[in-house]
């Protein structure tokens, strides 16, 4: 039996952190909210929905799934599988089975949630973040000869194989980060089509012009950084 751990980064999502704890199938053994500096009572309706809550009050997708890295780190029973979602109820919980398969099936180390135009629903990507995955996943495409059709959010790895990419980034590069690394080490990747639909609320990132810059900068520092040393 695999023991399964779900990181989920939190920043003011209280109206939404509860259906995602909900709809995660019972095999996980942990629910890892990380309460990332939120205004609002994401942390209480975690923690009511069985979460495991904690808190980092550096604000950064980076900072929050390194909080939860380290938290496992000190925990006597290590997790096989990691698994990464959003909190803002865009993904589909249930569907944890499908990405994780792979891993559980095949032994492939990196498994990532494509949000396909099928299983997507209208206007649930902004015209930015299309934009940025092409452009991200295409420019990987160029230098590295990848597969990668999307940065999504929802995916699976090996524990073990998450600790030797040694993540850093501690804010918006945190997905192409890992995805690059992979490619760097030669570990084995895959993608399954996931459903996705629109977030409650607003994107703390592609909603705000802002946020989409500082997104796409860090995105593309990774890529043309990891370009150079080939």
């Amino acid at each position: 039996m695999h023991v399964i751990n779900v990181i989920i980064p939190a920043y003011n999502e209280e109206a939404s952190i509860g259906l995602v704890i909900g709809d995660i199938p019972a095999i996980v053994n942990q629910v890892i909210v990380v309460n990332n500096n939120s205004s609002d009572n994401t942390a209480q309706v975690a923690q009511s929905a069985g979460a495991t809550v904690l808190t980092e009050k550096s604000k950064g997708y980076g900072y929050a799934c390194l909080k939860a890295m380290d938290y496992i780190k000190n925990q006597e029973i290590k997790p096989d599988v990691i698994v990464f979602m959003d909190g803002d109820y865009s993904d589909y919980p249930e569907e944890l089975m499908s990405v994780i398969a792979p891993i559980i099936d095949k032994d492939i180390d990196l498994v990532i949630g494509t949000r396909s135009a099928v299983g997507r629903a209208k206007n649930s990507m902004t015209p930015q973040q299309l934009f940025g995955n092409w452009l991200a996943t295409s420019l990987m495409r160029l230098f590295f000869n990848a597969t990668y059709t999307d940065l999504g959010p929802f995916r699976a790895i090996k524990y073990s194989k998450l600790l030797a990419l040694e993540m850093q980034d501690k804010t918006y590069g945190w997905t192409v980060e890992m995805q690059l690394k992979v490619l760097k080490k030669k570990f084995s990747y895959t993608e399954v089509p996931v459903k996705y639909r629109e977030r409650i609320g607003v994107s703390k990132v592609s909603g705000t012009v802002k946020g989409t810059v500082m997104a796409g900068i860090k995105i593309l520092g990774w890529i043309f950084k990891y370009s150079m040393k080939k």
